[in-house]
């Protein structure tokens, strides 16, 4: 299904984010706790992408593998480092031969073993750029072309201090032909809604998607913030997750917070949110019993 179809027929769209294993025993445990959220009815699932070879392969490997053994809409994300034209092109050729339909385009960062990466080999350096070259392709397995979503940061791009030239760079994108706007993940709803907010009064008008992760063990809190490129960690937060005596508490705690936001994005009107799963469907699984509901039909509705 092209992603203008789920959010037309999608008052509220809820997703999951996977990211592809390194091993095919991990990869057969994904694809189980995959499957096993089917029941949960997700809008969509995306699959993120690195730079590095093998990962990129694990990345249409698992794509196409839900698009063909599930019932799930597959979005496979796509960077611009390390890729000059002729990739690019056969990537999205491969992609379209399959039958999928939907890209996330990133601009992406360069592997940590490539530290030095001179990205003046690649084909696109924005994801502006990125954007209109999927746009653009006419061999889609659907005749608008690839459905698109670009990435958006409630607490301010990493890589750009000026937040009103940001908002110029995000409707860039946009106008490029993004169907939709996914954003990083964030701790405190306020900055989700300011963001919102920016993006109106910039005169960006496609779905905005709240990006939701839950916090499971203290190590993995500051490896979301490193991943994050610094999300902001809220002190009642922090001081939440320092009383826990274990990860299973600390578990408990991030998983009650992550209700509590999505709750509010729900009574605010947000127009979707996605899961960042890290690969786990415990917490996303407790967040939608934690909500009274089965299904997200149920929080459709």
């Amino acid at each position: 299904m092209h992603i203008q179809d789920i959010f037309a027929g999608h008052r509220t769209t809820f997703s999951f984010e996977f990211f592809p294993p390194a091993t095919d025993a991990a990869s057969e445990e994904l694809f189980r706790n995959i499957a096993s959220l089917q029941e949960l009815q997700p809008s969509f699932v995306s699959v993120t992408y690195g730079a590095g070879g093998s990962t990129r392969d694990r990345t249409h490997d698992l794509i196409v593998r839900i698009q063909k053994e599930t019932a799930l809409v597959a979005v496979s994300h796509l960077t611009c480092v390390c890729h000059d034209l002729a990739e690019m092109t056969a990537i999205l050729d491969r992609y379209a031969a399959s039958g999928i339909k939907n890209i996330l385009a990133l601009s992406g960062d360069p592997p940590r073993t490539m530290p030095n990466y001179d990205r003046s080999k690649d084909a696109f350096h924005y994801a502006e750029e990125l954007v209109r070259f999927v746009r653009g392709r006419t061999n889609a397995p659907d005749p608008r072309g690839f459905g698109v979503g670009v990435a958006g940061f409630p607490e301010g791009h990493p890589g750009c201090p000026n937040r009103l030239l940001e908002m110029d760079y995000l409707k860039r994108k946009v106008d490029a032909g993004a169907d939709y706007i996914c954003t990083q993940l964030f701790f405190e709803n306020r900055d989700f809604y300011d963001f919102r907010e920016r993006c109106d009064l910039a005169g960006i008008k496609v779905p905005i998607v709240a990006g939701i992760m839950p916090v499971g063990t203290k190590a993995g809190m500051v490896r979301m913030a490193q991943l994050a490129l610094g999300a902001r960690v809220p002190a009642k937060l922090l001081r939440a997750v320092s009383r826990c005596a274990d990860d299973e508490a600390v578990a408990r705690v991030g998983t009650s917070w992550a209700t509590e936001q999505c709750a509010d994005l729900l009574h605010n009107g947000v127009r979707g949110i996605h899961f960042y799963t890290l690969n786990k469907s415990d917490a996303t699984r407790q967040i939608y019993q934690n909500l009274g509901v089965a299904d997200s039909a149920a929080l459709r509705a």
